[in-house]
């Protein structure tokens, strides 16, 4: 996934996530940062959040289960994956991927795991923090030499 598919599968949900949480359009927008008639036109298919926007979307309604199921659940993770492509992030706390992760690696204070749906690649300490997220494997692997003495 890269923002580009990032911004319109945001774009192809906002009305179900403003269905979910029973807003109007006018709430929305509001919420959004946004006016009505950009919101409709979105809608509609005919504008676009742009990178903020699904940014924006996806951190005010992380809780979303339309979000949520679309992206695998870690709305966060998937964010700084995109927005720090080859820049490492501080650590975060995680839940430890008990859902939509699968482990692929392993060593002796770190794992890597990969999200079933968006596919991006993490790695979290023996804490659960989140190290840093990608989708390559050659910068996981090159944060792993650097940093976590691979």
């Amino acid at each position: 996934m890269d923002r580009t598919e990032f911004i319109e599968q945001t774009d192809a949900r906002v009305k179900l996530v403003r269905a979910e949480f029973d807003l109007t359009q006018e709430k929305m927008a509001l919420l959004l940062g946004l006016s009505k008639k950009t919101l409709v036109e979105i809608e509609k298919g005919r504008s676009s959040l742009g990178w903020t926007g699904a940014v924006a979307l996806c951190t005010i309604f992380s809780s979303s289960e339309v979000l949520q199921n679309a992206f695998g659940g870690d709305l966060p993770g998937l964010i700084q994956a995109l927005a720090f492509r080859e820049l490492p992030i501080r650590p975060q706390k995680t839940m430890g991927g008990k859902v939509w992760w699968r482990t692929v690696r392993t060593g002796p204070g770190w794992r890597v795991q990969q999200n079933y749906i968006s596919q991006h690649y993490r790695i979290l300490d023996d804490g659960d923090h989140r190290l840093f997220s990608s989708f390559e494997m050659d910068q996981i692997d090159a944060f792993l030499t650097l940093y976590c003495c691979k």
